[in-house]
């Protein structure tokens, strides 16, 4: 190393003083706002009065993480856990949340020095003309160090946003496995109910055509006119043009199920064929207060995590205001021959402070903290609406789960008097007691009521589906192992 090179590090007090002072600095809080959760008044209770064994005592956790179970039914628990390692939009998400980690990590890489190896061979030849006509060889290698103190806060700042979008996109991982597994099972229920429904019409079709050959043989003998005949049998195909409807309603739900599973349409098929009944729903479903949809529902804490990302935003651009104070340093060697390195090259050796700072750029950097404090009251505003929709969503899943029971219940008194009346009006038709357009009515009444009775049968657990989807169930006990 030469003299002059000794005489820089023989005189490092001035650039280290400079250096100290700089460090001493970079305490200094970051600038901007510091994030505050958003204060949002709930109601104590719930509007709509709970009924149809709704409670307001505290949800269990554990019955939130696997509402469906409370269903009792095995091909259902199957087909969620299909779905949630199968389901395309899920995978997507999850890529997210990769992405949104490795981003966390390129933010944090900011605080930390940068350190750059370099290395260089050149080879010259001059013209004899103009020069001595030798081959000349240069070798450098070196290294240089660079390191931007965070003093006002933009680097970490960064790092916040980039955490808290993490966070977001955590949390929307969460929100499509709430809608998924509730797809999934609403879906489930569509096939069964389409089945239900498919079961009565096929009863009915049976019944009325014993009903129409019965009008053949009175027809025949001489007891009733061609009348009761047509109408035995327009009343038989009406029935009979139901049953394709009901079996595309079949298919359609089957095909939706597979693509949610991420298989394609026709692979369920083969174990949803086999009929079985709707899930029935549990007798007592414990829904909480308002105030758990704020730490329970995903969407919610998503809101509010890119809320939170948008603020640090407006620190990252406030940082700007102010200069920035960046180390440098870089270690050098030239020399002509590789043979004797130590003893023939020349060492360099520099370092010291750099400060840089925005003197004037017409008001960009002022205008780029208006729009980022902008953005900051668009999130809170769409924060604020994501809240009232979910009290919305609960609201109208309270009252529609409650309301279905009891329209069941006389969808139940209805069918069973339909069924008595459509006996009675068979009897005396026989008995040649009653006109044929009382059978009519009757059977008509009968079919109805029984389409009307399988569909609210499968309503009313679609609405329970639909209240644990409010709630914000479904996501804790699968989410876990898929966010880290």
């Amino acid at each position: 190393m030469n003299a002059l090179n000794r005489e820089i590090f023989n005189r490092p007090i001035s650039w280290f003083c400079a250096v100290l002072t700089i460090l001493i600095i970079a305490g200094c809080a970051a600038v901007g706002p510091n994030y505050t959760p958003p204060e949002t008044p709930m109601s104590p209770a719930w509007h709509s009065p709970l009924k149809g064994g709704l409670t307001n005592l505290d949800a269990d956790p554990k019955i939130l993480a696997s509402w469906w179970m409370t269903l009792n039914d095995s091909v259902l628990s199957n087909l969620m856990d299909r779905a949630v390692s199968g389901n395309l939009d899920l995978k997507k998400a999850l890529a997210r949340v990769r992405e949104a980690r490795a981003r966390r990590s390129i933010a944090e890489t900011g605080l930390f020095p940068t350190l750059d190896a370099t290395g260089s061979a050149t080879r010259s030849l001059r013209n004899k003309d103009t020069g001595s006509g030798k081959t000349s060889e240069l070798y450098a290698a070196g290294f240089d160090a660079g390191w931007e103190l965070d003093i006002f806060g933009a680097v970490r700042r960064s790092v916040e946003a980039a955490e808290a979008d993490l966070q977001a996109n955590q949390e929307e991982l969460c929100n499509v496995l709430v809608s998924l597994l509730a797809e999934v099972a609403l879906n489930y229920v569509e096939v069964r109910s389409f089945q239900a429904r498919l079961v009565a019409a096929e009863a009915n079709l049976e019944s009325q055509s014993e009903t129409y050959q019965l009008t053949q043989w009175r027809y025949e003998a001489g007891l009733t006119d061609e009348l009761a005949g047509q109408q035995a049998r327009y009343s038989l195909e009406n029935t009979r043009s139901q049953i394709p409807t009901l079996r595309t309603g079949v298919e359609e739900a089957m095909n939706r199920i597979a693509v949610l599973l991420g298989e394609q349409p026709g692979k369920v098929h083969t174990e949803l064929e086999t009929r079985r009944p709707i899930p029935v729903t549990t007798p007592e479903v414990a829904v909480g207060v308002p105030a758990d949809l704020l730490r329970r529902r995903p969407d919610v804490k998503q809101a509010e995590r890119q809320l939170a990302a948008q603020t640090a935003r407006i620190g990252m651009a406030t940082a700007d205001l102010y200069p920035r104070f960046t180390l440098n340093g870089s270690i050098g060697l030239e020399t002509l021959s590789l043979s004797n390195v130590p003893s023939s090259g020349i060492w360099t050796l520099s370092g010291g402070p750099r400060i840089t700072w925005a003197i004037f750029n017409a008001g960009a950097i002022r205008q780029n903290i208006e729009v980022q404090s902008a953005l900051q009251e668009q999130y809170l505003i769409a924060y604020e609406a994501v809240v009232l929709s979910a009290l919305e969503e609960v609201e109208n899943a309270l009252v529609a789960y409650a309301g279905e029971q009891q329209r069941r219940q006389s969808l139940s008194e209805a069918t069973r008097a339909a069924r008595k009346a459509a006996e009675l009006a068979q009897h005396k038709y026989q008995a040649g007691l009653t006109d044929f357009s009382n059978v009519l009515d009757a059977e008509r009444s009968l079919l109805s009521f029984q389409d009307q009775l399988a569909q609210s049968d499968g309503t009313v657990t679609s609405n329970l589906i639909r209240l644990y989807k409010a709630l914000g169930g479904g996501w804790t006990s699968m989410a876990s192992d898929k966010k880290e």
